[in-house]
Order: structure tokens, then C-alpha cells, then sequence
């Protein structure tokens, strides 16, 4: 054993020196429909407008701690209750980690429990902050069990419950009297997360709901609105919940250049609504052209990327790459997407791309 091997056997801890790095996939060359992002870039007469606010940006001092200015047009303009705030993230990531920060308490071990297959960084975020997580399995058709996710809630007592809406990997809106049961379940002893990453596409929320339950907290990303650059996540919860949050939250989250970018595409807002319509469509689309072909189970999505089942998952990828398309193989995540893979809706020009190599791996 190296020098350094002991200095990090004494100093890191087990389950991370056991863990893996979160790896994302060199996509150079490749059309790129791995990682649910808009395809589409703003219109040239605005990205030239904005050029022009990226270099009037005070780049020599620190962010404005407040970020008022983007809070106040997310509240004007994504349908946050009146009398609610929100608090920032660098991505959603950021803002799982602050929720589980938050609610790790030193007193005891505790507690994140979600249904699984879900989003990785549930689990990896609550490991972080020294949680157990514990998963519940959805049902054969991706839809919440119920009865399984209240009896894990009385067995465990979790303090967090994440309930992605819609779901990612599987793409689905669970049912809303499942989530309210749950909801109401928890009550005063813990919190549930609507993670609403794909609300531009859904048009559903639980947003509407955080005066009637005040243990619900609402995330959300710019992400998937066509922002994935700026890395940029906001909670919704009730005011005193969100102070105890934004204990937690390191200051100067968030740069200045994202600042600019994030309060002018909010400005415009109604162009990033008029693509997220537009790939509302093509999901339509694709899913049809999709069922059609032998062989091709096709889940229902309200997301911006579908998920399906095919004969041999590793091969149908294998053959993609080959043809320079990246979508993903789930089949390795949970025994539920045996042979499921994931494709972001794209443009029609690449969604052709994709369709055709589709195509061409089911009959080699």
C-alpha cells in the first residue's frame, strides 16, 4: 500500500471510497439525447440581447446574496402561491442536497424514503449527508404502490419523501390521490418533495397546493425549460420551512452570470413555453412511430423523454452508439426496467435520426 493509499484509507470515508464517480458520457460527435434537454436555443435576436447583458455583468464582485431579482420573476411567472418564496440552487441537485443537509439529524439516524426506480441523486444525496435511504418499488406499470409507501412510511418514519412528478427514469405522473395519502400520512413528522423538474412539459403541479399542506415543498429546475447551462433549481415551501432551508444554503450559490441569464430568460419566458409545446408534440410523435415497430414496449410520458422496452436492451444500444446517437440504458438500474431504455424528445430532424437507427438495431 502507497503512501497516498493509506492517507486516503485513514481519511475517506468506507462507503465513499466504495461509491463511483457520477459519470457523464463524452457526447462529441454524437447526437446527443441522453440527458433530457432542449434541443432548441433562443431565437438569434434575443441571444444577441442577451450577449449584450452577459457583458454589462459585474463579473469583479460577489453575487447579490438576495437574488431578488430572479426570485421575483420566478414567483410573477412560475405559479408560486401569494405569500410563498423560494430559495435557490446551483441545479436541483443542489437543492436535494440542502434538504437532506437540513433534515439530517444528529440526534438519530434518518430517513429519506422514495419509490424507486427514481432520480440517482435522492439516494446518493441522502448517503452524503449521513441518511438512510430506503426505497419502495413501484408497480409493474411505474405506478405508486400505495399501500407499500404508507407501510414504509409507519415502519420508517422517513424525513423526507421525494415523489418525482413526473417520474424519471419511467417518464409517469403518479396518481394525485396517491400523493396527497402520502402527504397526509407524513404530516407533521415529515416532508414531502414534489420534484417537478418536468413541469414544463407536464403542465400539472403541486405547486397550487403548498397552502393546504405545510409539510409539501415543490422543486423545480430550469433545466429542462432550455436552460441546462445556467444550472439553476428553486424550492417552493411554506416561509418558516424555507428560512430553516436557507440556513443550509452556502452563500453566493449562484453566479452572476447565471443571474443574468436566468432573469432575462424569465423575461421571455413565453418563448421557452412555445418550445417545451412544441416538443409536447413530437413526444406525441415519436411515441406513436415507436409502439409501431415489433417487438417495442412504449410507456406513457408526460415528461420531455420516453422510456421503452425492447428485446435486448445492451444490443439496441450498442448499435445507437454505433450510429452516433447517446440515448440511455436503464436495464441496469432496478429489475422494473428490465430491458428499458431512455430517449430524449428532440428536434424532428433528430428524432428522424434516432427513429431510423431505432429501427435498423430491432432487425439486425
Amino acid at each position: 500500500m502507497t503512501s497516498i493509499d493509506k492517507l486516503i484509507a485513514n481519511t475517506i470515508r468506507e462507503d465513499v471510497r466504495a461509491g463511483h464517480i457520477y459519470n457523464v458520457p463524452d457526447s462529441s460527435g454524437y447526437i446527443k439525447l441522453d440527458a433530457m434537454e432542449n434541443p432548441y436555443q433562443l431565437p438569434d435576436a434575443l441571444r444577441a440581447e442577451l450577449a449584450q447583458r452577459l457583458a454589462d455583468a459585474v463579473l469583479n464582485r460577489y453575487p447579490v446574496p438576495s437574488y431578488s431579482g430572479i426570485k421575483e420573476r420566478i414567483r410573477a411567472k412560475l405559479g408560486v402561491p401569494a405569500g410563498f418564496d423560494v430559495i435557490l440552487g446551483n441545479g436541483s441537485d443542489e437543492i436535494i442536497s440542502i434538504l437532506c443537509t437540513a433534515t439530517a439529524r444528529q440526534d438519530k439516524r434518518a430517513v429519506v424514503l422514495a419509490p424507486i426506480p427514481a432520480f440517482v441523486m435522492f439516494q446518493r444525496s441522502a448517503q452524503f449527508a449521513g441518511m438512510d435511504f430506503v426505497g419502495v418499488p413501484l408497480k409493474a406499470d411505474f405506478s405508486l404502490d400505495r399501500a407499500a409507501m404508507l407501510a414504509a412510511i409507519a415502519e420508517h418514519k422517513p424525513s423526507l419523501v421525494f415523489l418525482a412528478y413526473p417520474n424519471n427514469p419511467t417518464g409517469n405522473l403518479y396518481d394525485e390521490a396517491d400523493m396527497v395519502a402520502i402527504i397526509e400520512a407524513l404530516g407533521e413528522n415529515g416532508i414531502v418533495v414534489a420534484d417537478e423538474a418536468y413541469h414544463p412539459f407536464a403542465r400539472t403541479s403541486f405547486m397550487d397546493k403548498l397552502p393546504q399542506y405545510p409539510n409539501l415543498v415543490v422543486m423545480r429546475t430550469l433545466s429542462k425549460l432550455g436552460l441546462a447551462g445556467i444550472r439553476l433549481g428553486y424550492l417552493a415551501a411554506a416561509p418558516a420551512l424555507l428560512e430553516q432551508f436557507d440556513k443550509v444554503r452556502p452563500p453566493y450559490n449562484v453566479n452572476v452570470l447565471t443571474q443574468v441569464v436566468a432573469e432575462f430568460a424569465l423575461d421571455h419566458v413565453e418563448v421557452l413555453d412555445e418550445q417545451a409545446a412544441r416538443l409536447n408534440e413530437a413526444r406525441t410523435e415519436l411515441a406513436a412511430a415507436m409502439a409501431a415497430l415489433p417487438g417495442v414496449t412504449v410507456f406513457p410520458s408526460s415528461a420531455n423523454f420516453i422510456t421503452l422496452r425492447v428485446p435486448d436492451a445492451e444490443k439496441t444500444c450498442a448499435k445507437l452508439f454505433a450510429e452516433r446517437v447517446l440515448i440511455k440504458n436503464l436495464s441496469r438500474m432496478h429489475e422494473l426496467l428490465a430491458n428499458c431504455i431512455r430517449v430524449t424528445v428532440s428536434t424532428p430532424e433528430e428524432n428522424s435520426v434516432f427513429l431510423n437507427a431505432l429501427k435498423a438495431s430491432l432487425q439486425a
